[in-house]
């Protein structure tokens, strides 16, 4: 419930200040008085956009703070999803800067105004003219027979099934189309792969595989080569070795005339022996040197295999084509279990469908069986309130497909007098109709659902006599449950509240500021007074507002 309102520099407000209570609040004054302005603010605390305009003084900051307390809401969840600290005394602060900027606070904390109107639709609601047209919406309508059927944790389980269901068959649509796209590019790929396969990339050795290419490819060259070597080191008497063997046994003669004589000697040494052991290396070699051709054919043929990958997928390295094989190899392999990916998602999918089905049917069935009651309360309301031959139909229809709260369609007709037909609502019902259809509606949902605190605004437009007294009766009855405040004109509502503010102006150094008052009981009955015969009060008119309060 709202428990006070605090208004500062807005429109013709100076600063105001007012403590509600619970139950029926009323609210009165003349045309013109003011009232639009404290809606209007209030307006703002629930997330309507701001205007510099609205500003009283536009040097100074205009403010507009509601207190409400939220302890019989059940909202702590809300606040965790808006991030905000949660209290049962919540706080609501806007406030329009000079320079035209708007802020919004709830308890203390920065929020957007999305994040306001989320929190304020849980906390008040401004009934007017526009609100009414509501009543001829689906939404609406299914709010209604919904909260009556007690279908919340039924739609909640619905809301979340449908969406991993639409979220299933998007993944479905999207596997088909990939296994389209792969299935023309399968052939493809496993022919690439198997290419790539045939030539069995891991075990081979590049650089070795082109020094023996090099090696068969000049065997004669080689041989011939090898051969001219060995002359040329083991000639006898002109060979290297035995030149090599002669210049050691000079320098053995020497070796002993110093350490230097000897140094030489002994590199000789060291050089004959590595020369030795070269001669042997080149017998191995021409023992060992191959001159099969075929071998020379079959590596060939794989080095220029290779090559060809190399050009083909445009790398230069084993290690890439080992690579473009992997990948090759995964895009087969998820062709090829797509069939059981897409098998998969078709059972999720029909096993989802069958709890939608069923949830969709408890919801239909728990509509289907409030829908009577519902009518029955409803035009008894209506007949109370003036409209005794006002009819209501309200129909449901099953449907074959899932809709975002079920798979039924809702329609609300009416039948104003007797001899006409059902219509749709919006076609049928007048604005004064439809603005006693929904506060009975709204009547009937206090006994059902915890609705927040509702203010209405000049609800009683265009009625009078005992039915303006009926609809104060309402409004009261509602009030046990919830807070209600009432706009008005009537004397039979006014006196049926249980506080009374009077809105008024005054104009002080000829400046007009509007001003809100509780009336005291001496005060209400002079309210109420001038409200059955204006400003010249009569005994009359006193005693019959006396009389009212009673």
């Amino acid at each position: 419930m709202l428990t006070s309102l605090y208004i500062k520099n807005y429109a013709l407000i100076d600063e105001l200040n007012v403590v509600f209570n619970n139950g029926l609040t009323i609210i009165t004054g003349e045309t013109g008085a003011g009232k639009s302005i404290l809606l209007g603010g209030l307006s703002l605390v629930l997330g309507k956009r701001a205007d510099l305009s609205q500003v009283k003084n536009a040097q100074e900051k205009c403010i507009i703070e509601a207190v409400f307390d939220i302890a019989n809401y059940d909202l702590k969840e809300l606040f965790k999803v808006l991030d905000l600290d949660y209290d049962v005394q919540t706080i609501i602060r806007r406030e329009i800067l000079p320079s035209g900027k708007s802020r919004a606070f709830i308890n203390d904390t920065p929020v957007t105004l999305e994040s306001l109107v989320a929190l304020s639709s849980y906390l008040i609601d401004i009934h007017s003219q526009h609100q009414t047209q509501q009543l001829t919406q689906d939404d609406y309508q299914f709010k209604v027979i919904d909260a009556l059927a007690e279908n919340k944790s039924n739609l909640e389980t619905f809301s979340k099934s449908l969406v991993a269901y639409k979220s299933l068959q998007k993944d479905l649509e999207e596997l088909k189309l990939s296994k389209a796209e792969l299935i023309k590019e399968y052939d493809y790929n496993l022919f690439l792969s198997n290419e790539l396969n045939e030539i069995n990339l891991e075990k081979i050795d590049l650089e070795d595989l082109e020094n023996q290419y090099e090696e068969l490819n000049n065997v004669e060259t080689i041989g011939e080569k090898l051969s001219s070597s060995k002359v040329i080191l083991n000639t006898e008497d002109l060979g290297a070795i035995d030149q090599l063997k002669a210049v050691k046994q000079e320098l053995s003669k020497i070796a002993g005339f110093g350490k230097l004589y000897e140094s030489l000697k002994d590199r000789i040494d060291s050089v004959g022996i590595e020369l030795e052991d070269i001669l042997v290396e080149l017998d191995n070699l021409e023992e060992n040197l191959s001159t099969d051709p075929q071998e020379l054919e079959q590596i060939g043929s794989k080095l220029q295999i290779i090559n060809n990958l190399f050009q083909k997928h445009s790398v230069s390295e084993i290690e890439e084509l080992i690579t473009i094989k992997n990948d090759l190899k995964s895009k087969i392999d998820n062709t090829e279990i797509l069939d059981d990916t897409i098998r998969l998602k078709e059972e999720q999918i029909l096993k989802l469908e069958e709890k939608l089905n069923q949830v969709a049917l408890k919801i239909h069935n728990k509509r289907k069986k409030i829908i009577p009651t519902f009518v029955s309360k409803l035009e008894a309301i209506l007949s109370d309130l003036g409209m005794p031959n006002a009819k209501f139909k309200v129909e449901l229809e099953a449907t074959r497909h899932f809709l975002k709260n079920g798979k039924d369609n809702l329609q609300f007709l009416f039948m104003a007098n007797k001899g006409a037909s059902f219509n749709e609502l919006k076609k049928s019902a007048s604005g004064g109709e439809l603005s006693r259809i929904m506060l009975a509606i709204k009547s009937i949902l206090a006994e059902y659902i915890q609705l927040p605190s509702i203010m209405f605004d000049e609800i009683d437009t265009g009625v009078s006599g005992e039915i303006s007294n009926k609809m104060g009766e309402i409004m009261k009855q509602m009030s046990n449950k919830m807070q209600v405040f009432t706009i008005t004109h009537l004397p039979q509502i006014a006196a049926k509240g249980n506080s009374h503010f009077k809105v008024f102006k005054t104009d002080i150094e000829e400046v007009t500021h509007t001003q809100l008052k509780k009336l005291n009981e001496d005060e209400r009955i002079v309210e109420i007074a001038q409200m059955l015969g204006g400003l010249n009060i009569t005994d009359s008119a006193m005693a019959h507002a006396k009389q009212l309060l009673n």
